[in-house]
Order: C-alpha cells, then structure tokens, then sequence
C-alpha cells in the first residue's frame, strides 16, 4: 500500500506541481488549501507525512503544527515544512521548535523533494 502524503498550500499550482510528482513516485496523495481544510483533511486522510506551508490564510503552517502535536492521534506524523520566506521571523521560530528538522525553501526542485520525503519514511 502506498504511503499517503497530504500537501498543505494556498497555492494551487504549487499543489498541483508537488502532487504530480508525488503521484508519478508512487505516493498516494491529498491536499488542503488552508490550516483548517488540513485539519480536517488529516483526520480524514490518515497521512503519513504532511507537507506543510508556512504562510497560509485560515490557520497557517504554525497553528497547524501546534495542534497536529497536541493530538495523540496526529502528534506521530512526520511534517515536512516549505516556505518562500527563508528570512521570516516565523519561519526561524519553527527552525527552532523540537523535531522540525525537515523543511524545503520555495521554490525547491523535484529531486529536492523526492530525497527529502524518501529520507523522512526511511526515519521512521
């Protein structure tokens, strides 16, 4: 059975870029355009690895990651996080948080991507 990997982004084409080459590797897929779709959609998923934005409207990557933590049931999921802003003050807070050592900065090729997703299942 495939791993299961949700794709959290506003952005729709980056969803889309992300998901197609997720799919062409053999992952089965999901997406969520906001923090509270991805909510939803990881207690409806069940994924393996969420890929998670940082700046998002409606919950964005950092009140996502705070509740995924809280849950029992979610706090286990590896998160893999991306941005475009390398030198936000948020994204530099989430650097430093325990177990937030998988992250992409925007715009990242596919290979970049595969490594990274590849090396996260095989921590586990």
């Amino acid at each position: 059975m495939p791993k299961k990997i949700l794709i959290v982004d506003d952005d729709k084409d980056i969803v889309k870029l992300i998901a197609s080459r997720l799919k062409a590797n053999g992952y089965d897929v999901a997406a969520a355009g906001d923090g509270v779709q991805a909510m939803t959609a990881v207690n409806t998923e069940n994924p393996d690895l969420v890929i998670l934005d940082i700046r998002m409207p409606a919950g964005g990557g950092l009140s996502v990651y705070e509740n995924l933590k809280k849950s029992f049931k979610t706090s286990m999921i590896p998160i893999l996080f991306m941005t475009a802003y390398s030198e936000d003050p948020l994204w530099m807070n989430i650097l430093d948080m325990e177990g937030t050592d998988n992250y992409l900065t925007k715009p990242f090729g596919a290979k970049a991507l595969l490594e990274k997703v590849k090396n996260i299942f095989e921590e586990k």
